[in-house]
């Protein structure tokens, strides 16, 4: 889709702005009716923020599909597996209700898919409801009545990072999706000296594949040089190639002043992917000799992230807009050392991942609570 920005208007601005209005931000009267000014860029930032996305002020894919999303509550509409699979906070809650039950609804990203369709199944078996897996207003009911622990540590999170403890296994074999940010379609940040984040982003990519390769894993590049597929054709292609982990690589755009590198994982204010905080982590400890400065680690809830369905990061390993990181982007030397920086990280997270889980969510009881 075409970036909505400040300085654009029309109908389809007048849309963002009546979802953001409906979602309680504010939006000076001025700006209604279809003009993006300055009111509207902060209560998309806002709103972004409240989302787990990068708070930049631009309605691409990802901010576009989330306002569509939070617009949907328990209820307002029949929920059940089907593809394209059904997405918005009403799934969400659906997987956060059924988790709290200790139904495996999986990851709470607000996707209808397999694992979250057999926990409804499961639930309408136990409550005496048609196990149809379709989730109308009977279930919906039924979901409301049942006393359950929604606020406690998610079931999802125990299972993961159980299932974390239990997948060390050697490199060699291992397949790894690896996605060089952007594209020339739309090409990211770029520095003062006019260099694109996507084309950057590729040779780092290329780097990293051929030192996976010659340590016997098993790399897969998710976009050649002349294409730019959406951040979820991407995804939908690591889960297709049934990777065991997937690396995308950004050149960010940071808070001026910032140099360290920022490794992102799939997480929000509620909920988040254990297995990719402690794959972030592992990439900030090894991009932390490279030269740039320490590194942070933080939840982000893009497409790339919510939508693969192994651990996944999104690693920044500088600032692009940063201009004492253009002489080491410019560097094939320095471009190396990320990538086998980026390669031995995969490599200590596959073959200790359980090690040193990166929470404490196993303490938490595993398994159904009863119903009354």
């Amino acid at each position: 889709m075409k970036i909505i920005r400040r300085g654009d208007a029309g109908e389809a601005v007048r849309d963002i702005q009546h979802r953001l209005l409906d979602l309680g931000l504010r939006i000076e009267p001025g700006e209604l009716e279809g003009r993006f000014g300055p009111a509207t860029e902060q209560a998309i930032r806002d709103f972004q923020a409240s989302r787990g996305l990068p708070a930049d002020g631009l309605v691409g894919p990802d901010t576009w599909g989330q306002l569509v999303e939070a617009g949907y509550r328990l209820g307002d509409r029949v929920l059940y597996l089907r593809s394209p699979a059904f997405r918005g906070d009403d799934v969400r809650e659906l997987q956060r209700r059924l988790n709290a039950l200790g139904f495996d609804a999986g990851r709470e990203d607000g996707i209808l898919g397999t694992a979250t369709q057999v926990a409804v199944v499961e639930f309408q078996r136990n409550v005496g409801e048609q196990p149809d897996g379709i989730v109308a207003m009977g279930t919906v009911d039924a979901l409301r009545r049942v006393r359950s622990s929604v606020g406690s540590t998610s079931r999802a999170l125990v299972r993961e990072a159980e299932a974390m403890r239990r997948m060390a296994r050697a490199l060699s074999g291992c397949r790894v999706a690896v996605d060089p940010g952007h594209g020339p379609d739309e090409p990211g940040y770029t520095s003062r000296t006019g260099m694109a984040e996507g084309e950057l982003t590729l040779p780092i990519a290329e780097v990293l594949c051929e030192e996976l390769a010659a340590r016997g894993a098993i790399p897969f590049l998710l976009r050649p040089a002349h294409e730019d597929p959406a951040p979820s054709e991407r995804a939908h292609d690591a889960n297709d190639l049934n990777a065991d982990v997937c690396v995308s690589i950004h050149l960010g755009g940071a808070d001026p002043g910032a140099q360290g590198p920022v490794c992102s994982y799939f997480g929000t204010t509620d909920t988040y992917s254990p297995a990719g905080q402690r794959l972030a982590e592992i990439v900030t400890e090894a991009l932390a000799d490279v030269g740039i400065g320490p590194g942070t680690t933080q939840r982000l809830a893009v497409a790339m992230l919510r939508e693969t369905r192994m651990p996944a990061v999104q690693v920044e390993p500088c600032a692009l807009t940063d201009p004492a990181s253009e002489p080491l982007i410019t560097d094939p030397s320095w471009r190396r050392r990320v990538a086998v920086a980026l390669a031995d990280a995969v490599q200590r997270f596959v073959e200790g991942a359980g090690a040193q889980a990166a929470t404490g969510a196993a303490s938490a009881r595993v398994g159904p609570s009863p119903l009354p």
